[in-house]
């Protein structure tokens, strides 16, 4: 079989399970099974596949038609610019995500070697993004999860930061250091537990539960992270949180205007309100 109907076979066969993009997700598919760029298969649309090779490529398909996440399959996401190793230990990384990293790098500029924290870094894309776009800052970054902070650890390396990165096993701030910081960044659990059955099948059958929701009203880690924080952060100092689309006048409830000077809600590109910006 050649590229071009290996891949008319393959898009016909994701379709078919309502894979969205079913073509360029083929196309990507191929391209990784053979360890080339996409350029090539249009480039070489009749070339013939070895036997091996179409049994490699009808494994990825038959693997994304049961909707497994497209970059579990292959390993990795780009995230800020930067490239991310991804399992199915850790959240995939996801572009609204990008809006905390930008309000907290932004933030951060402004502090001679800035110090931060953060709750649940997965994959480590956010700590790792801002220590990127920050030569001097430095970060505690905690998780419960041990395989999380092993996917932590290789993309920091991966990306040149892991020289600043602190990595802790910690439930919130249970085993983190008695510090303050400039500023503490999450994206916590925040899926209710009754609203998960209605996910994506991609994120419902094979993101980390843990890591998608708190088990009860989508909220309890995030009030605990609002309550903890003032203890953690310096005067002036800022906490950036993802939250749930439906969540922000929930959230914004939670601050003691007694204790933070200023809580703004940040919009993602669909215009919902995203992140929560609070200054102690």
């Amino acid at each position: 079989m050649n590229i071009d109907a290996a891949l008319k076979d393959a898009a016909d066969a994701l379709d078919a399970a309502d894979v969205a993009d079913a073509r360029p997700q083929a196309a990507s598919l191929l391209a990784f099974a053979l360890n080339r760029d996409r350029t090539f298969l249009f480039a070489h649309s009749g070339l013939e596949l070895t036997s091996d090779e179409l049994a490699a490529f009808t494994s990825l398909i038959r693997r994304r038609s049961s909707r497994e996440p497209f970059q579990y399959i292959v390993g990795r996401q780009e995230f800020y610019g930067l490239d991310f190793q991804v399992t199915p230990d850790v959240l995939i990384p996801r572009p609204e995500t990008e809006i905390l990293v930008e309000a907290a790098i932004k933030h951060l500029s402004e502090i001679d070697k800035p110090r931060f924290c953060e709750i649940g870094v997965g994959s480590g894309c956010i700590s790792v993004a801002i220590l990127h776009a920050q030569p001097s800052a430095t970060v505690v970054a905690g998780d419960i999860s041990e395989a999380a902070l092993t996917i932590a650890r290789r993309n920091a390396k991966l990306n040149g930061v892991s020289d600043r990165l602190t990595l802790i096993e910690s439930d919130v701030f249970a085993n983190v250091p008695d510090e303050e910081f400039d500023a503490i960044v999450s994206n916590p659990p925040y899926v209710p537990r009754l609203d998960l059955d209605s996910l994506q099948a991609e994120v419902r059958d094979f993101e980390p539960v843990t890591s998608l929701s708190d088990g009860g009203d989508g909220l309890s880690i995030i009030r605990r992270i609002v309550d903890g924080a003032p203890s953690r952060l310096k005067k002036g100092g800022c906490l950036f949180m993802e939250i749930g689309f439906d969540q922000s006048s929930r959230v914004e409830a939670m601050f003691d205007r007694a204790v933070w000077s200023s809580v703004e809600l940040l919009p993602d590109l669909q215009s919902i309100p995203r992140i929560v910006t609070a200054r102690l």
